[in-house]
Parts: C-alpha cells; structure tokens; sequence
C-alpha cells in the first residue's frame, strides 16, 4: 500500500467516519439526539411522544445513567432531556451543553407529559421512531441502523424525508469490505501520522482523560481501581484497568465525552487506551503509538463490520483483540504477529454476551484486554490456535468472518432471550 492509493485513502475516510466524539453511553445519546431534532422539526415543545423502539436499543438503554439529567437513567430520560434541552446539531454530544438551571424544566416536562414506549416490531437492530404531537401538530423521526442515521421525517403527515430501510449497519457509510489484517498492518506502516493526528490524537486525549477520572473518582463498581489495587505490579493488568476505568466512568453518567468506533464509546476506549498505557510504560514515541492505535481501531472495526452496531456479541471483545493487535504492532510485530494476536485473542472470548450498557461492561472490558494481551503473549512463546479449534479457521480473515457470522445469525435467539430475562427483571422489581 502507498499513500496515494485509493485504498489508502478508503482506510483514513473509515477511521474519520468512526472516530467521533459522543458524550455518554450512544444509545440513550440516540434518543437524546432523536428527540432533540424531533422538537425542532415539530416546531414546539409537544404534549405526547409515542417511541417505538428496537430491542437493542431497549438493552443498552434502560440500566445505563444518563449524562446532565441529575443521574437519572433509562428511556424516558433520554428521549425528554434531548426534547427539553438538546441541541440537535451537536449529534453525538446532543446534551453536553446542558446545564443544572435546566433539570427543572427536564422535571417539569416528564411530570406533564405522557411519554408512550412500545418494543417495535422491526427487524433490524437498530431501529429509534418517535412520534412528537402538540395540540393538532405533529412530527415523526425515525433513526436505523447507526446512531445518526435519519432516515424518515413526517410533519403534519408531509413526508419529508423518507430513504430505504435497509438491514445493514453500514447504512450510508464508507463500504468497509476492504479492511483486512494484512492491508491495516501495511495501511499503519505507511501511514503520514499527519494523516490521523487529528482523530487519533483526540481519541488518546478524550479516552485516557476519561480512565484517569474513573480511576480518581467513585465510579460504577471501580473496576480499574480493584484491579490496580490487587494487580497493578503487572504492565498487562495496568492496560486492562485504564481501560476498564474509563468505562466505570462513563457507564454511570461521567459527563466527559468519548471518541467512540462503531458507534460505542467502550470499544472506542478498550481500543485506543491499552495501548497508549503499553507504549508510555516501553518508552515508545508518539508516531509509534499513532501507527498501533491506527491498527487497534482498524482491526476493531474490521470485526465489528461483520457483526453490526449492536447484537448479543459484546463488543468490548472486538475491541480487546483490537488492543492486542496494536500492542503487538507496537512490539514490533507484523502482520503474521497480528494475524496470531487476533486469532488467539478471538479463540478466548468469543461469544461473551452483550447484555446491556451498565457498569458491569468496565469487567468486560478488563477481560476482553487481558485476552487481547494474551493472544499477543502466546504469539511470542510460538503458541496459537489453530483452525478446526471451535470456530477458528485456516486465515484470519476467515475467523472474523466466523464471528460475524455467529452474532448475526447464532446470537439473534440469545438478544431476545437476554432482553426477555432483563425485562422481566425489571417488572418482578416493580412488583
């Protein structure tokens, strides 16, 4: 690869599409943002919203605190503050400019206004449809597919955007069926760091100032604190508790934004933030931490192509292999150290389930990492796992198509399953 190829450039559009900043957990942000843009398009603060909302949404939503809304969490927070005091511009940091003067009003309006939430009936993952009335007005949004993906807007029965519906989380994004191992690997080694200074650069800023916060303060279950408490003579535990603090906070409200990949702050944390601890702890220069993080968020990416914004499969996983793959870049290794660091980390914990955004991700988090290291450390000792071993295959291409092809089509019975148990939960609690 050169750096004027047109492939290099498809890798540089993949990694400044999927690098944004999003303050809090995206889903409920997706709501927030909806009903933000629904406000404006009904011209009005309205009396009803009706949401009909996918199952996945409904998992990642209703245990996850919601940012600048006074620790409240669940669906009906999100939808109203992004109504009360969103600013639809803003997309993924809808609600970060809200204020405490504001939470008042936030009360006032979910006090007042009947906010009706039905499971929808559709089939993709990722599917968001509010309708907002006041008095004989009207308005409709719909969102599919990835988190600011307007693809229907109706005021006052006009229909004023209404685009496919498609079952594909690539809805409308840069065609990612180019990524491979050995082409990230060959992207990083060529790679003008000029080139992602600007959205690597950021990740490393916002991520690691977020661990540096869960670990200072009370978050969540303190993940990254019990781990540096107990472990933290080890660089590899180290690596996995910077990460896994970095979700403490953001999964119980941290108002700190994060530069997400696929659409979650998470994996944009477990990707970028190992990494970043690995090469101060070694003394590696910058343009060497730019080129491996370019590698971790790329290999992330590459699995979660396959798999899709949200589905049963925890993507902090992906995102674990990913820092494995940019830690064993870092050390030196290509491409062949990065296809066995993947295949290995694959081999430990694929099929770790996703059961919602909540302060139990940051231990998801610590594990995903410690695999991810693992592959890597395996590597290094000329050990691997070899195809034919569960759903391992001859190249690693092919494995991480195996493991889409299981969170799509293996793992949809599990989502239902899961978002079954977790309501049912919730209506025994309110017994």
């Amino acid at each position: 690869m050169k750096r004027n190829d047109a492939l290099y450039q498809q890798y540089l559009n993949i990694l400044q599409e999927e690098l944004r900043p999003a303050m809090g957990c995206t889903e409920p942000i997706a709501l927030a943002y909806a009903g933000a843009k629904g406000r404006l398009l009904l011209g009005a603060v309205p009396e009803k919203v009706t949401a009909r909302i996918s199952g996945a949404i409904i998992k990642n939503v209703k245990s996850v605190i919601v940012p600048n809304t006074g620790g409240l969490h669940g669906i009906v927070p999100a939808i109203c503050i992004g109504i009360v005091a969103g600013d639809a511009e803003k997309e993924l940091q809808v609600i970060s400019q809200v204020t405490e003067a504001q939470l008042p009003a936030l009360q006032e309006f979910m006090a007042a206004t009947p906010v009706e939430l039905f499971q929808s009936d559709s089939e993709l993952a990722f599917d968001i449809d509010l309708t907002l009335t006041r008095g004989a007005d009207s308005a409709r949004i719909r969102i599919t597919n990835h988190h600011t993906n307007v693809v229907y807007l109706e005021k006052n029965g006009e229909i004023l955007l209404n685009l496919p519906i498609v079952e594909s989380s690539e809805d409308h994004l840069t065609d990612k069926s180019c990524l491979s191992i050995e082409d990230i690997v060959a992207f990083a080694d060529c790679l003008d760091v000029e080139d992602v200074r600007p959205t690597i650069g950021q990740q490393l800023k916002c991520n690691l100032a977020l661990a540096e916060e869960g670990l200072k303060n009370n978050w969540g279950a303190n993940i990254g604190s019990v781990l540096l408490s107990r472990q933290g003579d080890l660089l590899s535990k180290q690596a996995a508790a910077y990460a896994a603090a970095g979700s403490d906070a953001r999964m119980s409200g941290c108002e700190m934004p994060a530069i997400i990949i696929s659409g979650s702050g998470n994996q944009g944390i477990t990707a970028s933030v190992p990494v970043a601890i690995y090469a101060k702890a070694l003394g590696k220069s910058e343009e060497e931490l730019l080129r491996a993080v370019a590698v971790s968020d790329l290999v992330t990416i590459h699995q979660k192509t396959g798999i899709g914004r949200l589905s049963a499969y925890c993507g902090a996983i992906s995102a674990g292999c990913g820092a494995g793959a940019g830690i064993a870049y870092l050390m030196g290794g290509k491409s062949h150290a990065v296809a066995h660091t993947v295949v290995n980390a694959i081999a430990i914990l694929s099929g770790t389930i996703c059961d919602g955004a909540k302060p139990s991700c940051a231990a998801k988090i610590a594990a995903a990492v410690d695999a991810g290291i693992l592959g890597w450390d395996m590597y290094c000792e000329h050990q691997q796992f070899y195809g034919g071993d569960g759903i391992v295959t001859k190249g690693v291409d092919k494995t991480v198509q195996n493991v889409g092809r299981l969170a799509r089509e293996g793992m949809r019975a599990t989502d239902k399953t899961i978002l079954d148990i977790m309501l049912s939960e919730e209506k025994n609690r309110s017994c």
